[in-house]
Formats: C-alpha cells, structure tokens, sequence
C-alpha cells in the first residue's frame, strides 16, 4: 500500500492510497478555504452514564445534493467544489469540513453537569472515485484495500493522546441519514470508549478472565458446530454470521477467524479474506432485494489506550435500516429508549434466506 499525506487550504488533512505508488504533485483542493474552527463539546449523561456531543456547527453541513455537484466526486470543472484531487489514487481520507470531534475544540461551557472538549477526530474515507458504485460493489483488492486504509488509520489516530477509540463505518442510504450519494464511510476517533463497544468490551473482558478464551471466538466455534445454521460466509480466514442473538432482522457479523483484537495485527492474508466476506454479505444483501440495501456498518475492535486487550475480537456488524416496505419493522420506543428490541424474524430465517442468494465474489 502506498500512501501521500497533503495539507488543505483550510488546513485540513487528506491521504490518498493507492496499491501502486502515486505521482509527486498533487494538490489538494477544498470547498472551503478558511481555517475550520469547530465549536464541539461534550457533556455528561448522569442516568445515562455516557458522554453526549454537541456540535451545533453540523446543521450547516451539505445535505443531499443533486448527483452532478458532490465534493467527493473528482470533477473537471476548476469552479466545481470537491475534497479530493484528480490523480491515480484509489481510495481517499480528509478530516470532516464538520467534525463532531476535533483536536481544535475550544473549552467548554459551564453546565449543571461534567463538560471537556469535543476532542478527537472525524474523517471521511472516500472509498473509489466512481460516484455511482458502492462498497459491495467494488472489486476485491479495492475492498481489501479498504481494510487496509482502515488499519492504517486505526493504527495513526489509535496512536494520539487524546484518542482511546477508533471507530470505522459505514451509513449506506437515505434512510440511515446519508446526506452525499458518493460512496464512503467515515471514521470517528473518541476520546472515550463509546456506549456499546464499553459494553461489548466488559463481557468479553469477562468471559476472557472466566475461562481464558475469547467470548467471540467461542461464539462463532459454536455457530461452525450448530450445523454452520446461520453462517453466511465461511472462509479459511473469515466468517460471516446472522448471530443466533441478532437484535435487527438480517443483521450479520463478519469477523476474522483468529482472535485478533484490532485492525492493524490481522496479516496481509486474514484482511484479503475479512475483505471477501464483507464483499460477499453486501453481494448478497444488494442481490436479495434487487436495489441499493440500506445498512449501518460499524466496525469493533480494541481501545487505543495504551493497554493490552486481549479480550478484543475486532468484527463488523451490519445493522439493515428499519424502512424496507414489507420486510423490516420501524425501531420503536422500546428498541431507541430502552435498548431492548424485539424482533419480527428469526435469525435462523433471515440467514436461509441470506444463504439462498447466489453471488460471486470474483
């Protein structure tokens, strides 16, 4: 992987990566050209026990623009806005023109509860120059590529003193709030570890120090010998699985076979096999219901806070959006205030019907 870092006229980052190496000279354009000062903060949730951010800068953010003007899209037209620059790169990553956190963020203001700055990182992975594809739809060695930029940032952000948390995902469609039709993804960098990662984290935690094992890797040894029911994808390296506990109806996880806490330690060999079972769920999802499926992608691994969590299992979980007419329910009251979800189909179910469709990934 071959990497160049530039610096934006408003002093933003971008990185472009390319499997071969890229030319000298490239410039790196922006739609904005003064100094990006985010106002962020966050504030303490006492009933909650969690931190919530405040970035009231957001609501000036692009919202769904027509196809033909979209700052991710590389264009020729000089007076046209975009992010990112005309040249052989492959993939692309800038710092958000809007971050919700961001190294810059001011002091905060006084409140009745605990406040710090909305500190961290917000970027935005631009995952091909061609503003009509999708992530499923890539070729392999670009997903593979991918993963690749996700470690490489995983690895760069994990690495600052006011990150403990990297997260990579994906919002995909209208309906989960998508607000440019360019395909990409973004990353957040916390300065905590959020909600349901800690969650996830304190369980595995303490499967780990019960029984000296990982609590996902038991858990995807005991799909293997429950018939392989619920396995979507079934690699050397990899697995894909509708877990026997799925909260959404055709939710799938997608993790490396090896109990590798993070990004950045899985091989060469494990990413290419972790990038062919992504491809192979979204295949399967576009293909079942013949359009673009929407989905949120949120991608779980270990803390970067400097200690050892050999507990971790880095994984991907799809959550489908709810607004499928005729085949996913609305989120209620139940599953957004409480956390407890009630679901209309069984995993069981949803991975046969998964299981049925026919793609292939080469």
């Amino acid at each position: 992987m071959h990497r160049v870092h530039l610096r934006k006229p408003d002093g933003r980052s971008l990185w472009l990566y390319a499997t071969t190496p890229l030319p000298e000279g490239l410039e790196a354009p922006s739609p904005n050209q003064q100094p990006v000062v985010p106002g962020s903060h966050l504030r303490w949730h006492p009933l909650r026990g969690e931190w919530v951010a405040y970035a009231s800068h957001r609501q000036h953010r692009t919202f769904l623009p027509p196809p033909e003007w979209n700052p991710l899209a590389v264009t020729r037209d000089p007076a046209a806005p975009t992010e990112v620059p005309e040249g052989p790169w492959q993939v692309a990553v800038f710092e958000n023109l809007f971050p919700t956190l961001s190294p810059l963020a001011p002091d905060p203001p006084d409140a009745i509860v605990e406040t710090r700055p909305g500190r961290g990182a917000c970027e935005v992975v631009v995952f091909t120059q061609d503003p009509g594809a999708s992530l499923g739809g890539l070729p392999l060695d670009q997903v593979a590529l991918i993963v690749d930029v996700w470690a490489d940032r995983t690895r760069e952000l994990g690495a600052r003193d006011d990150v403990e948390y990297v997260f990579p995902f994906e919002n995909r469609g209208v309906e989960v709030g998508v607000t440019l039709h360019h395909p990409h993804g973004q990353i957040y960098a916390y300065p905590f570890v959020p909600p349901v990662a800690a969650r996830e984290l304190a369980e595995q935690k303490a499967h780990f120090e019960r029984t000296g094992r990982g609590l996902l890797a038991d858990l995807l040894a005991a799909e293997l010998r429950d018939e392989a029911r619920r396995v979507i994808y079934s690699g050397e390296l990899a697995l894909a699985v509708v877990p026997v506990c799925a909260r959404h109806p055709y939710e799938v996880w997608v993790a490396p076979r090896r109990a590798v806490p993070s990004l950045p330690e899985l091989t060469h060999e494990e990413r290419v096999d972790f990038a062919r079972a992504l491809k192979t769920v979204l295949m399967k999802y576009d293909a079942m219901w013949q359009r673009p499926f929407p989905y949120i992608m949120a991608l779980h691994q270990a803390p970067t806070d400097g200690r050892v969590h050999p507990e971790a299992h880095v994984h991907v979980e799809f959550y489908p959006a709810y607004r499928m007419p005729g085949r996913l329910k609305y989120q209620a009251g139940s599953e957004s205030g409480a956390g407890v979800f009630t679901a209309d189909t069984l995993p069981e179910d949803t991975a046969r019907a998964l299981q049925a469709v026919e793609v292939s990934v080469d």
